[in-house]
């Protein structure tokens, strides 16, 4: 794959554990991408978070300390922890208001979160799900995403619903995930790095 599109682009990536990298020493498919196309990256990735702005280490209080004044790309995680910590789901609302969202839900902060970035980078916005693990309420987040995706007109990496993935073997899904929701290095590397590589090299043009 010609990838040289992204060199000298500068991505910024917004997420918790799985952006960081925390069952793989901090290090995660940013490093990879970054390493491995010649552009800079900025991470801005906390264990734990979530997208709902409940505390000021949620991704959307995190979103507005990001200093960066351009950005090629904007990808954002859909959150495992709102789903573990049972948080309001919301609904897709009906305007492209940045201001009317409610962000102590789900749907409100991904919708905030995509209007902010583009309007401070104009640059092209992704979300990226999980691969699919034992949740009802992730399952339903990520049915949630892709309505906003499609109003939004965002990139969406959904491997939650990949059928490439959930035909892997168990064997295999072992090397690559230390666990159902954090991949290893070697999943980084080998599944993760080159999905989001071909979805940014499409966006922007190549």
């Amino acid at each position: 794959m010609d990838t040289c599109v992204l060199k000298g682009k500068h991505l910024i990536f917004l997420g918790s554990s799985v952006t960081y990298g925390s069952a793989s020493g901090g290090v995660s498919f940013v490093e990879y991408i970054a390493k491995e196309n010649g552009c800079s990256v900025t991470k801005e990735a906390v264990s734990g978070t979530t997208l709902a702005d409940v505390e000021d280490i949620s991704y959307i209080a995190r979103l507005k300390r990001i200093t960066d004044e351009r950005a090629d790309i904007f990808m954002c995680q859909l959150s495992t922890n709102d789903a573990t910590r049972k948080l309001p789901l919301g609904e897709v609302s009906g305007n492209f208001d940045k201001d009317s969202f409610d962000t102590k839900t789900v749907a409100g902060a991904i919708e905030y979160i995509i209007a902010y970035a583009r309007e401070k980078w104009d640059c092209p916005v992704f979300f990226y799900t999980n691969p699919r693990y034992e949740s009802m309420e992730y399952g339903e987040m990520v049915e949630l995403l892709v309505k906003i995706a499609d109003k939004w007109k965002i990139g969406l990496l959904d491997f939650w619903n990949d059928k490439e993935f959930n035909r892997l073997t168990e064997e295999k899904k072992a090397t690559l995930m230390a666990d159902p929701i954090h991949p290893t290095k070697e999943g980084y590397k080998e599944l993760w790095t080159p999905r989001f590589v071909s979805l940014f090299t499409k966006a922007l043009g190549n």
